[in-house]
């Protein structure tokens, strides 16, 4: 029974359970990237992880994606990595840290002594933050207090049939035990926000669902893009329309609980829709090619690990939380089995069925989450994106289960 299973974790002071207790190395604008990623590399482990901003004007977004990912559960501690001059606010970055509980240290390049100098105190400031984090202990952990996302990236004409509704599976039996499971891609579900909104848990929530797509409309019509690249139509794909039902095959049956901003956090277990295009008036180039920059987002409103589903193939990973592959096409899997997790093409060769295929994904995420290594993780992906968007915060329709 999946109210039964139960693994291991790290119990935080706010409550909260980690699957893993990372240390970031953190830069605050790109001037301080260098120094950032020779203190990572120079670490040589796994655990230490490199996250940062590389802009030099401050934004509020990019302070509260960077604040929740500090404070994530999988995360035991933070080096932050400081030019001196950039607009981004260290010190109440780090005045967050340490009010969660965790070790953090500040290195400020221009008054540490330079490259060389921030390097080597980096590495020991690393030290003293990981000897400090590998003290927590690790304890009892259950179905529900997992946050699971997902997002589709190379999709092509199997994804809809295969990887995205065994996801959908997966994500019902989550649910059902109690935990809370997170899609996005609001550009990539034109066409279904009425379906979206039948889905909803109370009408007011369904009205912003359809206003959130809308949104995202108007967003690519002013860039002059849309979410159907190329690689699409090269992997079967044939209109908007097919690849949004795809992507939204991903998000199951549940009734959908919430609808949530990057860095929002979902105030109770449930299925919840992410809103990643940005809010006001087009004033940044939205990344929504970029898979990664919402693998980040996803992680920013608590995600432990990620599913992931790609037909054409995709390899990347993740800093801070899993990421666990799902490939839908049964060629590109026989192409890239050292990068892939699950082969749901095996669904399109009569192997095994959609119900079967969605338990595998639920094994895995239950054996990741107590500890096994993904496949991207064991490869050494830690791929990271952060960039400028503007958001406002969502409003009391978007969270009903808040009120409850």
């Amino acid at each position: 029974m999946t109210d039964t299973v139960s693994f291991s974790g790290y119990l935080r002071d706010d409550g909260r359970f980690g699957i893993r207790n990372a240390i970031l190395v953190i830069y605050l604008v790109e001037c301080a990237h260098h120094v950032a990623r020779r203190i990572v590399t120079s670490a040589d482990d796994p655990s230490i992880q490199l996250v940062g901003f590389p802009g030099c004007y401050p934004n509020s977004y990019a302070f509260q994606i960077m604040k929740q990912l500090a404070t994530h559960p999988n995360v035991g501690g933070a080096l932050i990595v400081s030019l001196g001059c950039e607009g981004f606010d260290r010190n109440s970055l780090y005045d967050a840290v340490v009010a969660s509980g965790r070790p953090a240290e500040i290195l400020v390049i221009q008054q540490a002594g330079g490259t060389r100098a921030t390097i080597d105190a980096g590495i020991a400031a690393v030290a003293r933050l990981k000897a400090e984090a590998d003290r927590v202990k690790r304890a009892p952990m259950a179905l529900a207090d997992l946050v699971v996302g997902t997002i589709c990236g190379g999709s092509d004409g199997t994804s809809g049939i295969t990887a995205n509704p065994a996801v959908g599976r997966c994500f019902d039996k989550l649910i059902e035990a109690g935990g809370t499971c997170m899609f996005e891609e609001t550009g990539e579900l034109i066409g279904c926000e009425q379906i979206m909104a039948a889905r909803a848990v109370t009408a007011e929530l369904g009205r912003e669902i359809k206003a959130a797509v809308v949104k995202a409309e108007r967003y690519y019509a002013t860039l002059g893009y849309g979410s159907f690249a190329p690689g699409n139509a090269e992997g079967g794909l044939t209109t908007q329309e097919e690849k949004s039902l795809g992507a939204y095959s991903k998000s199951g049956d549940s009734p959908i609980s919430g609808l949530i901003k990057p860095g929002e956090m979902p105030p109770n277990p449930g299925l919840y829709l992410l809103d990643v295009v940005p809010d006001g008036e087009v004033r940044f180039g939205f990344p929504n090619i970029s898979d990664n920059a919402e693998i980040v987002e996803l992680i920013a409103s608590g995600c432990h690990l990620i599913l992931f589903t790609t037909g054409r193939g995709s390899v990347v990973g993740s800093a801070i939380s899993p990421v666990i592959k799902v490939c839908a096409n049964p060629e590109t899997y026989a192409k890239l089995p050292e990068d892939m997790d699950i082969d749901a093409g095996r669904i399109l060769q009569h192997k095994a069925s959609l119900d079967e295929v969605g338990l595998e994904i639920f094994d895995r995420v239950v054996d990741v989450a107590g500890g096994l290594p993904s496949v991207s993780e064991a490869l050494g992906h830690q791929e990271f994106i952060l960039t400028y968007k503007y958001f406002d915060a969502s409003g009391p329709a978007c969270l009903p289960t808040s009120r409850s």
